[in-house]
């Protein structure tokens, strides 16, 4: 089992929450399984525990991914870390495949992940999931800076408040706006606030990507494991795909 790679031409893989194809979604495993592969960049979900730690994981909750459900946010930090995630690799299979249990499945913390992508040379694809406070978003900004790793971060975000803070705070840092659908007003908004688009890869067309390239704006697109549809996308010139398994 390993990853399925595909004619990329200029366009250059991000692995979605590491390589979630072949080992459990934002865990260690799936990060160090993307470092050793060929992937431009590592993507992954920040969350703030309710004492103000920084974690990765995509859901509210552990339920779908751990041994026990908790609410993250609303959690403490070492409530978390206990938390134990399974190891499930559902592209693996038609069906989930459960194995043994292993003892680095834990829910990482925002600096083992940029320590895994550091020691790689991978870019961070860093989502802020749900709205953080300015006072957070200062917080992981200076976390990110203590490691020495911040100019080699993209910040992405469904959030535009998110965006619009962080704009504020780094004039020159790659910023992607999430978005699963395009518009006239989207566009607008991020000539406004200096944005790159991050979208849902069947909302993209060729004539999007052109004017989206007109303006000076670089398109990511999620998640697409289809081959087929991804050299397509390659074909149109975006710029990045973000895949579970394409390399």
């Amino acid at each position: 089992m390993d990853t399925i790679k595909i004619n990329r031409g200029n366009t250059r893989m991000i692995a979605h929450r590491g390589v979630s194809g072949l080992e459990t979604e934002n865990s260690i495993p799936a990060f160090v399984a993307a470092g050793n592969r060929s992937y431009y960049g590592v993507e992954t979900d920040a969350h703030v525990t309710r004492d103000g730690k920084f974690v990765v994981i995509h859901d509210d909750d552990t339920g779908r991914v751990a041994k026990e459900d908790i609410h993250v946010e609303s959690s403490d930090y070492e409530r978390v870390r206990r938390t134990m995630l399974k190891d499930i690799c559902p592209e693996a299979a038609g069906d989930s495949v459960t194995l043994e249990d292993r003892q680095d499945l834990v829910i990482p913390n925002l600096k083992e992940y940029i320590t895994i992508c550091r020691k790689y040379g991978k870019v961070c694809i860093l989502e802020l999931k749900n709205e953080f406070s300015s006072k957070d978003i200062r917080r992981i900004v200076e976390e990110i800076r203590e490691l020495g790793y911040l100019e080699q971060v993209t910040f992405i975000s469904f959030a535009l408040n998110n965006m619009i803070r962080l704009r504020e705070l780094l004039p020159e840092q790659q910023l992607y706006y999430l978005t699963g659908e395009y518009s006239q007003e989207i566009l607008e908004t991020l000539k406004q606030y200096g944005l790159n688009l991050d979208i849902y890869y069947r909302a993209l067309t060729k004539e999007i990507v052109e004017e989206l390239h007109g303006e000076g704006i670089l398109v990511n697109c999620w998640t697409c494991d289809d081959r087929k549809e991804a050299e397509r996308l390659v074909s149109w010139g975006v710029d990045f795909i973000t895949s579970n398994r394409l390399e």
